[in-house]
């Protein structure tokens, strides 16, 4: 298939499709007329990739789960290299969580400290 025909069946634009194979991640033959040409196995790849950029994998980190596809395999996380990039995306993930419920929780003891330590209502201009 042609790059127009991917892009539309992957719900992408060819401008990214270029983009993913100058990164490496995509592969094109060239027909005669020098346009690029996929076979079906690329858009599986790229909704693949398109999938991992979702959950805010970056495109380094997805290259063990297109390679894992290139080998054959049925799905892109089977691979011990993309295990290993999951178990690392877990852990940064869980950080945030942890870091943004200890912000959540210093607004909330900061919220609950200034309701209860007013001594008497704001005003606004008149005070």
């Amino acid at each position: 298939m042609r790059i127009g025909e991917l892009a539309q069946r992957a719900g992408t634009s060819t401008r990214t499709l270029r983009y993913y194979e100058h990164q490496g991640l995509l592969h094109a033959g060239r027909a005669a007329n020098g346009y690029r040409v996929y076979d079906d196995a690329e858009l599986r790849v790229v909704r693949e990739i398109r999938a991992l950029l979702a959950v805010g994998f970056a495109l380094d980190d997805i290259r063990p789960f297109v390679d894992c596809l290139r080998a054959g395999n049925e799905s892109g996380d089977v691979c011990p290299d993309s295990v290993a990039v999951l178990r690392r995306k877990l852990a940064e993930v869980d950080a945030a969580i942890d870091e943004m419920t200890a912000v959540r929780d210093q607004l909330r003891t900061q919220l609950n400290d200034a309701i209860n330590d007013r001594e008497t209502p704001c005003c606004a201009m008149t005070c």
